[in-house]
């Protein structure tokens, strides 16, 4: 049975995915529109979609689900569902050196280099950062998002 709360969760977890990407810059050759990708089961349901067409930094949000390790080419932002948490390593490889933001919200994904991992903690999600792992994929997280993460690595 699902847990009565988690519209909720994902909804809130929805609303930070957004402020990741708002306190995240990308190389300059990244283009106009930031593919944020959403691979592996889907929690999210529609919560995800009110990001579509979205603007942020001067970039336009597309939202697209995948369970293709092929189409995480195209995409800019990837979130790992817990669903593909065993095959986070084989996934991660095909991003290596990448311009992805990569996020999860998954038990020690970050210590396995998902760039920003969120975790419920007393009914709060709150999120560590993989700080190496962004800046290996050419990304610059802002010093404002590090202050609020729990741990950075």
């Amino acid at each position: 049975m699902a847990n009565a709360d988690e519209p909720v969760e994902y909804k809130v977890k929805a609303a930070f995915i957004y402020n990741f990407i708002a306190f995240t810059q990308w190389p300059e050759e990244t283009g106009q529109t930031l593919n944020v990708c959403f691979h592996g089961e889907d929690y999210f349901e529609n919560e995800i979609d009110k990001l579509q067409h979205r603007s942020v930094n001067n970039h336009q949000l597309s939202v697209i689900r995948t369970d293709s390790i092929d189409q995480l080419q195209d995409c800019q932002v990837v979130f790992f569902s817990k669903s593909e948490r065993e095959k986070f390593p084989a996934l991660l490889d095909a991003l290596q050196d990448k311009p992805v933001l990569t996020l999860a919200d998954s038990p020690d994904a970050a210590a396995q280099g998902i760039a920003i991992n969120m975790v419920l903690v007393n009914e709060k999600i709150v999120f560590e950062i993989n700080l190496n792992r962004a800046r290996s994929s050419g990304l610059n997280i802002s010093a404002r998002l590090l202050n609020l993460a729990t741990k950075v690595y």
